[in-house]
């Protein structure tokens, strides 16, 4: 497996194209620190924390740094990029690509993107016009690398907002971006700040404007987004920590441990504990 990668002292940057027998490569927990994008070919099963995906034509996934990758089947052809916040950081670069809040801490917590004929060639073209650009020596390689990787997000936010924002993409950009704004202040402070009206304050709406706008364009409404953040990560604690539900409970801002168990058994289906355990021993769980 062809790995090619640029780093300097801070900044990092590698793409990785990837054949069916790659898997073990892939799959190897010094990539979990970074930002990636995989481009997955038709026939890529993958997980992305508790959600399993089959690609069944070309597919682009955005995944953070707190988000948990597993590729469980690959096919040839497909490139896996990985990079850390020194070489792009996408709050710093948001107003370039403007893809905060929606490739990345965006309310459906996993942005996948199929891509047509068109795009398809598109995207691979630029992926093999990077590839080559790691194998020049020169003082704007960096800089070149950087161009490809935003050509690849700027694309892929547009094919995202059409896939999946339904009504929304049609509205103003003052709309997408009171969506995508929402998105980012929840993906800050769901600890911290657990009631619509929290994040109305901050926006400066009432609550009831708040939940209408989201109703209005027929999206998850904003108590649900809240919560389901607040649960995703419970459930990647339980999992990939050995803290208590007790101890989830107060690192996600609740005071009362019984309370957030009720939470969480409610829209889960099962305790905290119960959780853990079935997931332990490879039951089946409700994860959604």
């Amino acid at each position: 497996m062809q790995t090619t990668l640029y780093q300097s002292k801070y900044q990092r940057l590698g793409c990785i194209p990837f054949y069916s027998d790659s898997l073990e490569s892939l799959n190897n927990p010094e990539y979990d620190q970074y930002i990636k994008i995989v481009y997955a070919p038709k026939g890529v099963r993958l997980r992305v924390d508790f959600n399993e995906y089959y690609c069944q034509v070309p597919t682009l996934f955005f995944i953070s740094p707190n988000q948990y990758l597993h590729f469980m089947e690959l096919a040839d052809h497909g490139y896996f990029i990985y990079y850390n916040r020194d070489f792009y950081c996408i709050q710093f670069h948001d107003k370039e690509v403007a893809c905060d809040g929606l490739l990345f801490n965006n309310i459906f917590q996993m942005p996948e993107i199929a891509l047509n004929l068109k795009e398809d060639k598109i995207i691979k073209s630029v992926l093999l016009h990077m590839l080559e650009e790691f194998e020049i020596e020169a003082s704007t390689q960096e800089e070149m690398l950087r161009i490809y990787l935003k050509q690849i997000i700027i694309r892929a936010t547009r094919l995202w907002k059409n896939q999946n924002l339904g009504n929304l993409d049609n509205e103003s950009p003052r709309e997408i971006e009171f969506f995508r704004e929402f998105s980012r202040l929840v993906e800050i402070h769901y600890r911290t700040n657990h009631l619509v009206g929290d994040y109305a304050d901050i926006l400066g709406v009432a609550p009831k404007t708040l939940t209408h706008k989201f109703k209005r364009f027929d999206l998850p409404s904003p108590n649900e987004v809240i919560k389901d953040r607040i649960l995703l990560e419970a459930k990647r604690m339980l999992i990939h920590t050995s803290l208590s539900a007790k101890e989830i409970a107060y690192d996600l801002g609740y005071e009362d441990p019984s309370y957030f168990n009720r939470l969480f058994s409610r829209k889960i289906g099962d305790s905290p504990n119960v959780f853990r355990k079935k997931y332990n021993e490879g039951k089946n769980v409700p994860l959604e």
